[in-house]
């Protein structure tokens, strides 16, 4: 027999409090005689003997609730994860992984002549079947539980699991009930938290407090629940060096490099090609393993130091490089290390410039590269992922490909998976966030060829190949190709990033090393695609409002939020926006300590609750059509002390005098440390290197920072197009200086005003208004965007520096 509905018409409920040492469950054994028949007494009614099926909540959340019934088993709510009422610190109850975890709901142990039917006892586990709906005449929620059925519960658990999937765009799902993607608590919501709604979207009624009419479908809620962090082995590396060891025995080998780069020089690998990471636990995207006789060194720059002492265990030895005192690279480190010895490294690994450079510093010491026929990693990487084979699409990227495909020489051999992605128009999902596919290409006076696994193109990307006169051959033909010089008379000309293999197996009289032509038209946007960027990045930017705005809303009603929980929801706002593909790197969203690592990530599992009392970081960008974005900005929820205050300010400084440059034309280099080059639309950041002369048409980020380790992190982050400007001294084509793409307010809240010059004030008021004038007729429809982005803009202005809270 099915329970009868369990409905929540009336409004009472009784406190008492707990005695010293007594716990919840004995708590709530008081007898009905003691218990107060006041206005705070909740009652329930039966229309059985065997189970409540009313049962009385107030309309105001403000602390959880006690349900008491005289005669019937008695219901016990507990919320499990850290609660601000409003009243001061936090209440703790039980934590979970996930800030928004559904409220655990089960019975008391009745007396025996209660006990109730076997299908009510297990309803609590079925609770997503949970559907609200709107009392016609006492306006409160109706909440209904029929009975369970375990298989059909199952049923409703999705199957899909984002993996590298995630961010991508939602599709208009009608098959679900529409609910609010407001408050947990509204303030017009029982107090009863319905368990399997994970942000309390549960509630039909829009919540009337805001005016928002962001909505999020049954099946969004189902996308977020239903996530699940990548697997991530962290394994002990003990048993895998001495693998590795023997390997290097039978090689006579010294010293072993793995390198993070794959045989294209990418930056971001695919997990088959994650060969430096599997042997070291050490996830960053940039570092070197150097595995000797007797030891293992990991060797990496500032960004990653605090990451990889967390990462590595105790068989590696952390290498910091880059410091002012120390070695810069680890070329340097290495050098001054090794002494007649033979150094073991994979040559598709390393590229012809590294090579070049390594050499001689070996020859020095009397040692020399040793190339093995085999990656010693891959010998002894059993559960090694094998290549992808997702599917190639065409992409139209800028001008046409048939243009691009114009070369006047005799072959040019392109092995950077971005350039090859640019110069034919095709996409690729081989790595994530980037836009390449393992492929090579070679270009002619006459025709292309495309090294690719045949598998991957489909009919309609190779017949689009054939009318440019590009033709297919298997992957691992290019070395064949190259033997054999297919190419006919004259030298093909390859870039400095080559994988080192290649220069060996053409020998210097059948290449030329020149800067890549392709790279250059990559970096040099034409006014098409600046103006892609602008209509990108105005939409971006709203979504980036609509996310403030929500969080800000949400933090101020004492709601903790978990980082990963901030960067979902940021996520669906993005997905909602019009030419949508993706997400264009992982989501930065960090508070406190996390801040202070440029480079993380938040997991589901481990992200921290959204800290008041520090700066939180939002680092993160949407994929277009139309172009590729990436916005930077740190706010704050609290009192910021003085020192995040000045340290704020320092930064917003460092920011403005970027935005603000004017430069002689070849005269300012962008600097890794503030920014980095952005592809118009394709997937991934990084479009040119940190050693090119700025130009017109170079789109680049202004991104300065500042990180006190184990404490907090700041950075502030905007996108630039290089242009030409007047001066009065001299002429248009003499001086270069930025437009400014992105359209995000910068918090005012830790700006430290007499630290400002006069010009830095007047910058970020008009910064801050110009958001306003450019997202205001784009977010009309969401009252409570608009209301944020007007106080940011207009109402608060320079925030005066905090004087309740300082260190």
């Amino acid at each position: 027999m099915s329970p009868p509905p369990l409905c929540f018409p009336s409004i009472n409920r009784t406190r008492k409090k707990k005695k010293a040492g007594e716990d919840d469950a004995d708590s709530d054994k008081e007898s009905d005689s003691t218990t107060r028949k006041d206005s705070n007494t909740v009652h329930f009614t039966e229309d059985t003997a065997s189970y409540p099926t009313r049962v009385g909540v107030g309309p105001r959340p403000n602390r959880p609730r006690k349900l008491i019934r005289g005669n019937t088993p008695r219901i016990k709510l507990c919320f499990p994860w850290v609660i601000d009422w409003g009243h001061g610190s936090g209440r703790k109850e039980e934590e979970e992984e996930d800030l928004f975890s559904e409220a655990t709901i089960y019975r008391d142990a009745p007396a025996a002549s209660e006990a109730p039917p076997e299908s009510t006892q297990t309803w609590a586990s079925h609770v997503s079947q949970r559907y609200s709906e709107q009392s016609n005449d006492t306006q409160e929620e109706i909440l209904r539980v029929p009975e369970p059925n375990p298989t059909e519960y199952q049923n409703q658990i999705p199957t899909l699991i984002y993996g590298w999937e995630v961010g991508l765009p939602r599709k208009d799902e009608d098959n679900g009930d529409i609910l609010t993607a407001d408050d947990p608590y509204p303030e017009d919501a029982p107090g009863l938290f319905t368990p399997e709604s994970s942000r309390g979207s549960k509630w039909s009624k829009k919540s009337q407090s805001n005016g928002s009419v962001n909505t999020l479908t049954r099946s969004a809620l189902e996308r977020k629940k239903a996530y699940q962090d990548p697997i991530r082995e962290h394994a002990d590396t003990y048993t895998r060096l001495v693998e590795l060891r023997n390997h290097m025995e039978n090689e006579y080998l010294d010293y072993y490099i793995v390198m993070s780069e794959d045989a294209h020089q990418s930056e971001h690998t695919a997990e088959t090609d994650k060969r430096r990471e599997w042997i070291t636990n050490f996830t960053g995207s940039a570092g070197q393993a150097i595995i000797s006789k007797t030891a293992a060194y990991l060797i990496t720059d500032s960004r990653y130091w605090h990451q990889a002492e967390q990462e590595l265990d105790e068989n590696w030895t952390l290498i910091r490089v880059g410091m002012p005192s120390g070695p810069q690279n680890w070329l340097d480190w290495f050098s001054d290390r090794v002494y007649e010895s033979r150094v073991g490294v994979d040559l598709r690994m390393v590229s012809y410039e590294t090579a070049t450079r390594l050499d001689p510093l070996l020859q020095a010491k009397r040692s020399r590269l040793v190339y093995p026929s085999q990656n010693l990693i891959d010998l002894i990487w059993e559960d090694k992922p094998t290549r992808s084979k997702n599917k190639i699409y065409v992409q139209p990227i800028g001008q046409d490909a048939s243009e691009k495909l114009v070369v006047q020489h005799v072959g040019t051999l392109v092995t950077d998976l971005a350039c090859i992605s640019y110069v034919l128009n095709l996409g690729g999902d081989d790595i994530p966030f980037n836009p390449g596919f393992i492929s090579y290409l070679c270009i002619g006076l006459d025709r292309a060829i495309l090294f690719i696994e045949q598998e991957k193109v489909e009919q309609p990307t190779r017949s689009y190949l054939q009318n440019l006169n590009v033709e297919i051959r298997d992957y691992n033909s290019i070395w064949w190709f190259l033997h054999m010089r297919e190419w006919g008379d004259g030298k093909v000309i390859i870039s400095p990033q080559t994988p080192y293999a290649i220069s060996l197996l053409l020998t210097r009289y059948r290449y030329t090393i020149a800067p890549s032509i392709i790279e250059e038209m990559m970096s040099v946007k034409n006014e098409i695609e600046i103006g892609g960027l602008k209509y990108a990045y105005l939409r971006d930017s709203a979504c980036y409002v609509q996310f403030l705005a929500w969080i800000d809303e949400k933090m101020s009603k004492g709601l903790q939020i978990t980082e990963w929980e901030a960067a979902w929801r940021f996520t669906e706002f993005r997905s909602k926006a019009k030419n949508y593909v993706g997400l264009a790197y992982e989501n930065i969203s960090a508070t406190g300590p996390n801040a202070a690592l440029p480079h993380y990530t938040p997991l589901k599992s481990t992200s921290f609750i959204i800290d008041r009392e520090t700066p939180y970081l939002n680092d993160s960008g949407g994929l277009y059509r139309d172009g590729t974005c990436a916005t930077a900005r740190t706010i704050h929820f609290g009192h910021p002390t003085t020192e995040q205050s000045e340290a704020y300010t320092r930064v917003l400084q460092g920011h403005i005098a970027i935005d603000s440059a004017i430069f002689p034309r070849g005269g300012m280099n962008y600097i890794n440390g503030t920014g980095h080059g952005v592809r118009s639309s394709l997937k991934g950041m990084h479009d040119f290197s940190s050693d090119v002369p700025l130009t017109h048409g170079h789109v680049l980020t202004n991104e300065p920072g500042y990180y006190k380790p184990d404490e907090f992190g700041i950075r502030i982050g905007s996108v630039l197009v290089v242009r030409e400007v007047r001066t009065k001294y001299a002429d248009l084509d003499s001086w270069l200086g930025f437009e400014r793409l992105t359209c995000v307010p910068i918090q005012t809240r830790m700006v430290l005003e007499h630290m400002l010059s006069s010009e830095e004030k007047e910058w970020l008021v008009q910064h801050n208004r110009a958001c306003l004038e450019a997202l205001e007729g784009l977010l009309h429809d969401d009252e409570r965007a608009v209301r944020w982005l007007h106080r940011e803009a207009v109402d608060i202005g320079i925030a005066p520096a905090p004087g309740s809270n300082t260190d």
